[in-house]
Formats: C-alpha cells, structure tokens, sequence
C-alpha cells in the first residue's frame, strides 16, 4: 500500500506522502470530482472539503488485500477514485457470491460504524486509487453534515431518493400534474373551508354554493367537528327530487357520517379514499377539528385521467367492451403518476386497485349472465394480484372457494361462470395463466373442504417441486363473494405452516434455487442481449423470503412490504436494514414498471431490461439492490438450511 500525491485529478508517479496542504486547485478538483456522487452531490461544499483535508489517498495493486478479517475492528473507511474492489464471501454450506465496489463508492461504512472486523476480504481488482478517512474523522464529519449521517445509516435509501428524483425529471415533459402523492394533506390544504351550522336554512346554504363557485359546503358543530356535508351532486336528489323545502335546516338533507381524514394522511390516502367510496371531497381535519377540504379536483386538476374517474366509470361500465376502454387508459394514468415522482409502493397499489375495480364489476356482470349469485362462492385474488403489487404487465392468477354444500351441477355452474371470466380478463389485458391457475380450471374451483385438504397436503407432505408451483396460492386475498370462507381457509392454513418446519425448510430451499444475477467479481451479470429478469432474477428473491418469514411468524399482510414490515420485529432486526429489504423490492419494481411503460422491453419479456439504457444513479442502486437480495437470502439460508 503506497500513499501517492495526485494533481488535477490524475494519478502521478509514487511518492512518500500526499501534500500536507493541498493547493487551492487541487482541492477544487477533488471536490467537483467528489461531487458527482452520493452523498458528496447533496453535501455542503465545507464538509466535502474536510472530508478531503483529512483523508489520504492510498494505491492499491492489482489483487492486493485490502482489509480482511484478521485486520481486526475496522479504523478507517475508503472513497474508490480509480479501479475496483471486490469483497467474496464464501461458507462451507453456500458459496456467498462477490461484490464489486466501483469509483464512487465508500466502503466498508457498515464495518466501520460498527467498530468490528470485515466478515471477508475486500482485494483490488486493478489498479486502484482511494481517498482514506479515519472511522473517528468519519463520525465527527457525520456529526456536522446531517446528509453524510443519514447516508451512513440508509445509504440505499438515498440512492433510491435521487433514482426517484432523476425519473421525475425524465417523465416531467410526459406528464400535466407535479405533484406528489407523497404529499401531506397538511401541505395541500389552502385556506379555510366554508362551512355553516346544522340548523342553517338550505337556501343559505346554497346561495354559498353558488356565490363562492364551490363545490360543497361543510355542516360543523360549536366545536367545529364535522358532521356532515352538501355537495352540487347531492343537491338534485336530496333537495331537488326529494322537494326539500328551501328554508328547511341543511342537517335534513346534509350527507352522513362523513369520510374525513387527518393533515397527516397523505394525498394517496384521499386517492384512495375517494376511489373506494365514489366521493369527490375529502375533509381534512387538525386534532379533530376541520382544517380544510380537498376535492378530487384538486388532486388531479392537471391530469388527463384521474383514480377517481377511472373508477367510477369501471363501475357502471354496462359490458366487457366498456370495460376495455377503462384498462387501456391504465397505462397513461400509471405514466402521469411515474412523471410525479411517485412511489413504486403507490403506483402499484393504484394499478392494483383500478385491476380490482375492473375485475370486480366483471364479476357482477358475468354472475348477472350465469344466474350466479356471488355472495354464494368466494373468488380470491393469488400472486401478484393478491399482494397488491400488480405492475402493467401482468397475467391473472385467481381461485374460486365454493361452500361445502355445494351440489355437481353448481359447481360445474360455477366453473362455467369462471371460466367465462377467465376470458373475459384476457381481452382487458390479463393474460391467460401459462400454469393453469385460474378459478376456471377444476384444481382451482374446490369446495371449502377441497381447499383445506389441498393446503394441507402442500403443508404436511408437499414434495420441493409442488410447493415450487403452489407457492402463490399462499398470497391469496378475497376480491368478491362470501369473505368468510376465505377467512376460516386463512387461520388454519396459517397455524398449520407455523407448526410444520419441515414446510417451512423446502419453501425456503425453493426460494433459494433463485439467484442474485451477481458474476464472480461481484458484477451485473447478463445475459446475451446484455438484460437481466426483473422479475425472476429480482422481485420473485424478495417476494419469497417475506413470504416464508411471514408464514414461518404468523403474518397475515399479503404485500411483501406489510411482510417486511412486520417480520422485521418479529427477527429483531433493525429498522434500517428491513427498510433496505423494501427499499431494493420497490426499485425493482420500479424499474419493472419503466420497461413495460415505456416499451423496452427484450423478446417481448416484460420484465428484461437491457441495462446499457440504465442511467449511473441506477445503475448504481440496482447493483446495491441484488446485494441487499444476496444478503436477505444469506440471512434465510442460514435460517432454514441446516
């Protein structure tokens, strides 16, 4: 190791020490050279400059070691400027695969922060230069710059802030709205509402309607508590129709109990809010007093295409046709939302609302066809469809539950009606099931009784290759019918999965036959046209291992996220690191969404992605991504192999 001086950013020849005193040019080198990477680009131009004042740069030859174990507790910490390292990890049971950290990276921060040894050896893989900082130099800098403490203590969730920020910008000339659905309610509420008291004559009432060109007026007691609410749309059948007297109090005709929510609910949450119960106002109250009011309006004044809107046309669409027109305008809606910087985690919620929405009202429609009464059967949502985690593309898994008592030819009825609508979703854009599993196939139409003993097959004598294929049975969620039947199917299949370990083991070994696409250097690895699979190569990793905690822990969230989440203080793990396991999900699927939007995807997969259309940021983060997965697959080899 060969402390070296360095001008203008280049390496020179060897020397014995760096300048004492770097000149003023050469630390306005170094620093815009730092300052094309996290957390350097958010850094205050003073911290970025201690930071170089008391580090030294160091020169590591090809294959050199580093740090490695017997080094003992981690002092120093290293910022790559040139070249690469690669750390392997490798166990008797598991060959751990490499990880390459390339210029730009500081490594080895968890170590470091943590004053213990590396778990393995980090080796130059050519000729490296690095900036070395002391770990006590390291904590005092944190001390001063909050955006170096934070990047040390959630490092991918930094990276994951400035990929949203760079795919915002990117789709901003795509899209009519700026505005997040991040935002606060707080935030968006402008002004003070109008509101009146219970006992206020009608007329009044809309004469403020009317004059103030707004939409609806709140009914407020003396403690301004939200009682009720007028809206323009309640006017026609609550006073016109109904021949209300105009001097009658508003509390005869006003609408209640009120949908209301807080200044901390976000504006997802009013999305939402006014999909599920086809309302145009949400008001928002502050200690449970009201605050404001917000209008689906004013969530997607600048949209083309709003959740609401979509919605309730989904729900009076009078035939699959009509509903044809609503799932094409899924895409365009999904694309105005990734233009505002939207969440992975709330996009695909909202794509997999507006898909239960649509299959709901095809499920009326075709029962109304069949003479099928739903509330006499239970149809479940499985995979993807159940975690609500749909992405664009993707096909239809489903299950029907019928009761006990139910007779040969209802459930051949049954199974028509299924199978009608098997179909039908494949004209809205869901696929057929390459597997089969569909509540039109008779393995997937089974009276309750059926379903327990199938389960319970899978559970107590399922061989590796069955619950290989029956795993997505295990994400199902009720979307129509009788919930009960679902419900009693849930409680014993998940007290059975808890007391079966051996279950519990080949759901895990199934899970671990996927793989990080990490090449032996700790590289992307690809295939021949330069693309990996987002979904089988990335989500599928992370989909898994929540799944076999959350059955292993009596979980009962469906969504990977809810899993993590929950499984996380259940293991005892610390908050930054299950947030990591979300955090690396939710970019994947991310990026799934990208492809499938924006149409790049290879042989017609919908989840390839060439990575040479990869800007650094994420380049960067997807590579930290298949770590944190390599890293949550250790963890549950370690937990369930032996």
């Amino acid at each position: 190791m060969t402390p070296v001086a360095d001008n203008a950013g280049g390496p020179r020849s060897a020397v014995a020490h760096a300048p004492a005193t770097p000149s003023a040019s050469l630390m306005a080198n170094l620093r815009q050279e730092l300052q094309r990477f996290t957390p350097f680009t958010q850094m205050d131009s003073a911290d970025i400059d201690y930071f170089l004042r008391h580090s030294k740069q160091n020169y590591f030859s090809p294959q050199e070691v580093i740090l490695e174990p017997s080094s003992g507790a981690v002092t120093e910490i290293h910022f790559i400027r040139r070249g690469a390292v690669t750390v392997a990890r490798y166990t008797a049971d598991m060959p751990d695969g490499a990880f390459q950290y390339e210029p730009g990276d500081l490594f080895p921060l968890s170590a470091a922060l943590a004053a213990r040894a590396v778990s393995a050896p980090y080796r130059a893989v050519q000729d490296t230069f690095v900036l070395t900082l002391s770990a006590s130099v390291m904590h005092q800098l944190a001390q001063q710059s909050s955006v170096f403490a934070d990047f040390l203590k959630s490092r991918i969730q930094k990276f994951l802030d400035l990929s949203r920020q760079a795919l915002q910008r990117a789709y901003s000339s795509q899209t009519l709205s700026e505005q997040s659905l991040e935002t606060t309610l707080g935030e968006l509420i402008r002004g003070q509402p109008v509101c009146c008291a219970p006992d206020t004559p009608l007329r009044e009432a809309l004469q403020a309607i009317h004059q103030k060109h707004i939409g609806s007026i709140l009914v407020v007691d003396a403690n301004r508590q939200v009682v009720g609410i007028l809206t323009r749309h309640d006017v026609v059948d609550r006073v016109a129709l109904a021949q209300v007297a105009l001097e009658s109090p508003i509390a005869q005709v006003m609408v209640q109990p009120v949908r209301a929510l807080t200044t901390e609910h976000t504006a997802q949450d009013a999305a939402l809010l006014m999909a599920r119960h086809s309302i145009r106002h949400v008001p928002v109250t502050r200690d449970g007093r009201i605050a404001g009011i917000l209008s689906e309006r004013d969530l997607f004044a600048l949209q083309r295409v709003s959740l609401q809107a979509l919605s309730a046309t989904a729900r009076v669409c009078a035939d699959t046709p009509a509903l044809q027109l609503v799932a094409k305008q899924i895409g365009r809606f999904a694309r105005n939302l990734l233009g505002q910087g939207v969440q992975a985690r709330q996009l695909t919620a909202l794509i997999s609302h507006l898909n239960d929405v649509l299959t709901e009202r095809l499920l009326v429609l075709k029962a109304h066809q069949h003479q099928i009464d739903l509330r006499s059967l239970c149809w479940l949502a499985l995979g993807s469809e159940g975690r609500g985690e749909q992405t664009i593309a993707t096909d239809q898994d489903n299950a029907l539950i019928l009761p006990d008592t139910t007779q040969g030819s209802e459930r051949e009825a049954a199974r028509a009606f299924a199978r009608d609508v098997n179909v039908a979703l494949d004209t809205l854009g869901f696929p057929l099931c390459k597997g089969g599993i569909m509540a039109g196939q008779p393995a997937c139409c089974l009276t309750l009784g059926e379903w327990r003993a199938r389960f319970s097959g899978w559970i107590d004598h399922g061989a590796p290759a069955d619950l290989l294929n029956a795993s997505i049975y295990f994400d199902f969620r009720v979307l129509a019918g009788d919930a009960h039947l679902a419900g009693v199917l849930r409680v014993e299949v998940a007290q059975a999965a808890r007391q079966t370990p051996r279950f519990l083991k080949q759901l895990a070994l199934n899970a671990l036959t996927r793989k990080a696409p990490l090449n032996w250097l700790g590289g992307i690895e690809t295939d021949e046209h330069g693309a990996i699979d987002l979904k089988l190569q990335g989500t599928a990793l992370f989909v898994e291992a929540a799944r076999v905690y959350a059955l292993a822990h009596g979980v009962a969230a469906t969504s990977t996220r809810g899993r993590f989440e929950a499984i996380g203080d259940a293991l005892g793990i610390p908050k930054h690191e299950h947030e990591a396991w979300t955090g690396a999900f939710e970019f994947l699927q991310m990026l799934r969404l990208r492809v499938q939007l924006d149409a790049g995807s290879v042989s017609g997969n919908p989840n390839h992605l060439r990575l040479a259309i990869l800007n650094d940021i994420d380049r960067r983060i997807l590579k930290e991504t298949f770590r944190v997965g390599h890293s949550l697959q250790q963890r549950l080899h370690l937990d369930y192999s032996r």
